[in-house]
């Protein structure tokens, strides 16, 4: 069993940078693709970013250039740095994470999620 742990959350001005984690105790996530998602209240939940196995990493149109995703060498934290927050960019952030191994697409087959950290962009 995967259990993730977000972390970093909180309140930035318009324009600021905060970096969030996504951690697993005692266990490598080398082998997993690893996502961000986002939930603002109201909306429904959306992808902001992933990285696969292989390190190969996709973002969301409205994040592109200004978040940027990567783990650790231990493999075991994965960071969404964000730059240049906007109040749109509001929301609890979720990480998450497939089966070892998983070669479909970047939204789908997370099997195991943090519990989310609230990102908030106001002056």
């Amino acid at each position: 069993q995967v259990q993730l742990v977000n972390s970093g959350g909180g309140l930035v001005q318009p324009g600021g940078s905060l970096r969030i984690s996504c951690a697993a105790s005692r266990y490598t996530l080398e082998y997993h693709n690893i996502g961000w998602f986002r939930q603002a209240p109201g909306k429904e939940r959306e992808g902001v970013s992933c990285i696969s196995s292989n390190g190969t990493t996709w973002y969301a149109e409205s994040v592109k250039g200004r978040f940027t995703i990567s783990r650790d060498n231990a493999k075991t934290t994965v960071y969404l740095q964000m730059s240049n927050l906007k109040p749109e960019d509001t929301a609890v952030y979720y990480c998450a994470a497939t089966a070892p191994y998983y070669n479909g697409s970047y939204l789908r087959g997370y099997d195991y999620w943090g519990q989310g950290t609230q990102v908030t962009v106001s002056s």
